[in-house]
């Protein structure tokens, strides 16, 4: 069972990528050296605005609604009589393994083709996907491991509000809060939204139910696999959608930014004698 599942998810895996590479690969031909087209426009706000603040506190209250009924949720997630424990089932571990490592294989592998066929959008969205979601993890390992809170399975009775400072730095069991794979999903998902709507700015009708809903379900079953309460997925969910929209603004409102010019300025192109030519920028111009 484990290996038809391992199957199952790098199929999935493999189709997401290839999905992925088509929409960013489907562009009219253009000129040489020509940029895709950017609805973005040159920042002159502050990356952070008050449209954030709203959004971080409505995050906040969610957050908040749900804590006391962390238990029941997971309980009823859990229970073999419920459609929601036999829709997970089969799907939590499929899921997870899409998302951890296969978001990052995902991402990595586009920016690599991107930069050898000189695809900039595959490139771009490879680059900023990946960014957003080391940006995430980086934010949520400290997180996690200042907030020390007992995974579900800590204890035979774990409390939902076990929090230790610090702890979570050193046991694996108290780095519950918040949920690193729902970050994951989450900040590859907002990037994905984000970049989509700057080529088809009409696309984030049915963009962005796919990728979010994709994003939800990978939250939901690491409470199906107990490892995480439903607080913890909702603290998760923001703070990986907060990357990857945060992220993907900075680049494109800011073009001359050192990373873009380092890792977006090459390629690796057929030389037409059977060999290859290297285009890169070492330094930052």
């Amino acid at each position: 069972m484990r290996a038809m599942r391992a199957t199952l998810a790098m199929r999935v895996t493999h189709a997401a990528l290839v999905t992925l590479a088509l929409a960013a690969g489907a562009t009219t031909p253009r000129p040489a050296g020509a940029q895709p087209a950017d609805t973005t426009r040159i920042s002159t706000q502050p990356l952070f605005t008050a449209r954030d603040a709203v959004a971080a506190a409505a995050f906040g209250a969610a957050t908040a609604v749900i804590t006391p009924a962390d238990r029941r949720a997971a309980a009823r997630l859990q229970n073999p009589n419920t459609q929601e424990n036999r829709l997970f089932r089969n799907a939590a571990t499929v899921v997870t393994n899409i998302v951890q490592p296969g978001a990052v294989i995902i991402g990595t592998a586009l920016y690599g083709v991107g930069r050898a066929t000189d695809n900039e959008r595959m490139a771009d969205l490879g680059l900023h996907g990946t960014e957003a979601m080391a940006v995430g993890v980086g934010v949520t390992f400290f997180i996690k491991g200042l907030a020390g809170r007992a995974r579900p399975y800590a204890t035979s009775d774990t409390n939902p509000r076990d929090f230790g400072f610090a702890r979570g730095f050193f046991n694996e069991r108290y780095r519950s809060f918040p949920s690193g794979h729902t970050v994951t999903a989450f900040a590859a998902a907002a990037a994905v939204a984000k970049e989509t709507s700057r080529w088809w700015p009409n696309s984030a009708w049915y963009v962005g139910p796919v990728v979010y809903g994709g994003a939800t379900l990978a939250g939901l079953s690491r409470m199906y696999n107990n490892k995480h309460w439903a607080s913890d997925v909702i603290v998760g969910a923001a703070i990986g959608a907060f990357s990857g929209w945060k992220v993907v603004q900075y680049h494109h409102s800011h073009p001359d930014n050192r990373l873009d010019r380092w890792l977006l300025a090459g390629s690796v192109r057929g030389n037409g004698r059977g060999g290859v030519a290297v285009r890169w920028v070492v330094l930052p111009y």
